[in-house]
């Protein structure tokens, strides 16, 4: 059950004008509140190996991490190295992988993988940047949710909620994801960007929701200058509040 706290549910209006010091202390309070709130926020796709996260967050596009997690243990089975996915019968793969949605397109996604790891990385997933981007089917958003989670490397996913939170809470005016990357990397320590991303995606999906956010049962509601547009009643807003296992997806969308 989820702990509505009332002495947030009144926001103070936030100055009209935030200098860059007071936006960076903002933003590490906000992370410092939702690290209570969900102290327990990690990623919500299976895996044991940097290419079993790598395949399970290409497959998360336009799906659910509960289909992909229920997919994904036949697939890695059939499919254990990049040369494997290299060399697969595609209409096998498609086969497998259906229940995810556009199998074709992440079908050839994965074969593509497979033979650029094999072929420029010796079958290794690459730890940097700029040489996942090159990889097919991986943008900056999938790298970064790689390196933090894979390999231990910071890296800040900007998915739809992370999107969505961070123009609310008003930690920066931008639309762009590499530029919304950019300025929430300015405001947080290194260390604690993956985390930041978890936590902004949880709470997207649990209270700031895109249609009717609870904001009258938020513990950013001091902190944060759209507040009031949502639900403000505490006890209408609490029943807004999404429980559940406390588990970051990757793209942000629905489980």
């Amino acid at each position: 059950m989820t702990t509505i706290r009332t002495a947030w549910v009144v926001a103070p209006r936030l100055s009209a004008v935030e200098t860059p010091l007071a936006r960076t202390r903002r933003a590490r309070r906000i992370d410092r509140v939702l690290a209570e709130r969900y102290p327990d926020a990690v990623i919500e796709l299976d895996f044991t190996t940097p290419l079993e996260l790598l395949v399970a967050t290409i497959l998360s596009a336009q799906s659910t991490d509960v289909r992909v997690n229920q997919v994904t243990p036949a697939l890695f089975a059939r499919y254990p190295d990049a040369a494997a996915y290299a060399a697969a019968d595609r209409a096998e793969l498609e086969e497998l992988i259906r229940p995810t949605g556009f199998f074709r397109a992440k079908a050839q996604s994965l074969i593509g993988l497979g033979q650029a790891l094999v072929e420029r990385y010796g079958g290794e997933v690459p730890r940097r940047m700029k040489d996942l981007v090159t990889l097919p089917g991986v943008g900056r958003k999938t790298a970064n949710v790689v390196l933090g989670n894979a390999f231990g490397v910071p890296g800040l996913p900007v998915d739809t909620h992370v999107l969505r939170l961070s123009r609310r809470l008003g930690l920066t005016e931008n639309d762009d994801p590499v530029a919304v990357e950019a300025d929430l990397c300015a405001l947080i320590p290194k260390r604690d960007w993956t985390m930041f991303s978890h936590r902004l995606i949880i709470h997207g999906r649990r209270t700031c929701h895109a249609r009717r956010p609870a904001c009258g049962a938020c513990p950013l509601a001091r902190l944060c200058p759209s507040y009031g547009i949502g639900e403000t009643d505490p006890v209408r807003a609490a029943k807004l509040v999404k429980d559940g296992p406390v588990r970051a997806r990757p793209d942000g969308e629905p489980a």
